[in-house]
């Protein structure tokens, strides 16, 4: 299911963040009192009255040396392409600058809806003076205190009343799945190698990808969504040339696959970004294999793969279970091994194990393993039973949770793999008091 997407938008320190983190909950972004000082995360989800939706700090989105200017329209220019809707943030310590009539310049022409808030009222003397912002053309503007909270949940409601109306959604069987990966690691020439067709435009400039494309198709039996971040912008624009904009695309794929293909370029190897987005896709909980592209244009010996193999396990400790498959989109080396990769794992995402055969598992491994003590006092553990599918989530009930320590949870991760096959899913264990 594809959330609604709010998209925070403003001239720097007017207090993005502080209202980013206050809608997510929790701390996720860096806040500071100093301009543009924003470097952390700029995407989220966040519920309010029962209603999940996708954020954007737009502040995260790092443009470089561009002029102040541009940057406030370039960052607006996203958050226009990306939202269904816009928080319109400004400060009431500044009052109306030009640089928010700048922005409200842009908004004007983004035929997405708007609602206008007023930050930093953070006591009653200050709301008489939001009035002045309905000069901006927004309507009613929304007194709001990031530091305190007070007024968030009126501009949640106005945000919730002019999202778009939930369509009913056609049933789909098919296997989703989605390529993701930094720009020019031949994403669209794997597309265009699976589909057999030139379905999208290849180019070896980076950035040149843009959209995410569906294409349906079928393959020995079975049928597939390929969701590929992919279609051409205008050359010139500032969107692919900023990292934080790529990650975006890629984590709206990601929240709509089953399984998500990792693609690493072959010549440049392994770089920050790859692991960046590979951890999205983890703690999404989605299927993840991993793909080595460009594979025909490394110079290789009897160890070369392995050594590979190892460089990506040591990187990405965290992806133990995700299978290494080495392509070449170019010769479509291996290729036709990929459907069959993406069934497994999609049917390992969606494997059920039956409670008495995972209660026999689990004192398997206490009898081999016994359970830790803890300041005296030991973890016992009772029962198991699995709650959740996509990713596989198993609850063991126990005498106290905080004794189920991360090193014994993974012990018991790694046992669960040992008896059934979830490879490349991961897997989450949740611990329960026995009441």
């Amino acid at each position: 299911m594809v959330l609604p997407t709010l998209a925070i938008v403003g001239r720097p320190n007017v207090g993005k963040s502080t209202i980013f983190n206050r809608i997510l909950g929790e701390r996720v972004s860096i806040v500071e009192d100093t301009p543009g000082v924003t470097r952390d995360r700029i995407y989220g989800k966040s519920e309010w009255l029962g209603k999940e939706f996708a954020v954007i700090d737009t502040g995260g989105i790092d443009l470089g040396d561009e002029p102040f200017l541009s940057q406030i329209k370039d960052q607006a220019e996203i958050a226009i392409e990306e939202a269904d809707v816009i928080l319109f943030l400004t400060s009431v310590e500044a009052g109306v600058t030009d640089a928010d009539e700048r922005v409200a310049q842009i908004l004007y022409r983004a035929k997405k809806p708007v609602v206008l808030a007023v930050n930093k009222v953070d006591n009653p003397e200050r709301r008489q003076d939001i009035y002045d912002f309905y000069s901006l053309g927004f309507g009613e503007p929304f007194p709001l205190s990031g530091t305190h909270g007070i007024g968030l949940g009126d501009v949640l409601d106005a945000v919730l009343a002019v999202f778009p109306k939930e369509a009913n959604s056609v049933e789909d069987d098919s296997i989703k799945f989605s390529l993701i990966g930094r720009p020019n690691v031949g994403k669209s020439s794997l597309v265009n190698a699976i589909l057999g067709e030139n379905r999208v435009i290849v180019s070896p400039i980076e950035g040149t990808t843009r959209d995410a494309i569906d294409t349906k198709f079928e393959t020995d039996g079975e049928t597939f969504t390929m969701i590929d971040t992919a279609g051409i912008r205008k050359r010139g624009k500032v969107y692919e040339n900023t990292e934080k904009y790529a990650v975006l695309r890629a984590l709206r794929a990601i929240d709509r696959s089953d399984v998500v293909l990792v693609v690493i370029n072959a010549e440049e190897g392994i770089r920050e970004q790859d692991k960046k987005v590979a951890g999205y896709a983890h703690e999404a909980g989605r299927g993840i294999i991993i793909v080595v592209n460009k594979w025909d244009t490394v110079e290789k010996d009897n160890h070369t793969m392995k050594d590979f193999e190892n460089l990506i396990r040591q990187e990405f400790q965290y992806l133990d279970y995700a299978p290494i498959i080495f392509v070449s989109a170019k010769t479509k080396q291996r290729l036709q091994s990929l459907p069959a990769m993406i069934v497994e794992v999609s049917e390992n995402q969606t494997r059920r194990i039956q409670s008495s055969v995972l209660n026999d598992v689990l004192m398997d491994a206490i009898t081999v393993t016994p359970t830790p003590t803890v300041n005296g006092k030991r973890l016992r553990i009772y029962y198991m039973t699995q709650v959740a599918v996509k990713p596989p989530t198993f609850v063991v009930f126990v005498n106290d949770p905080d004794l189920l320590h991360f090193s014994y949870e993974r012990f018991l991760i790694n046992q669960l793999r040992q008896a059934f096959d979830f490879s490349g899913t991961p897997i989450h264990v949740i611990a329960r008091q026995r009441k």
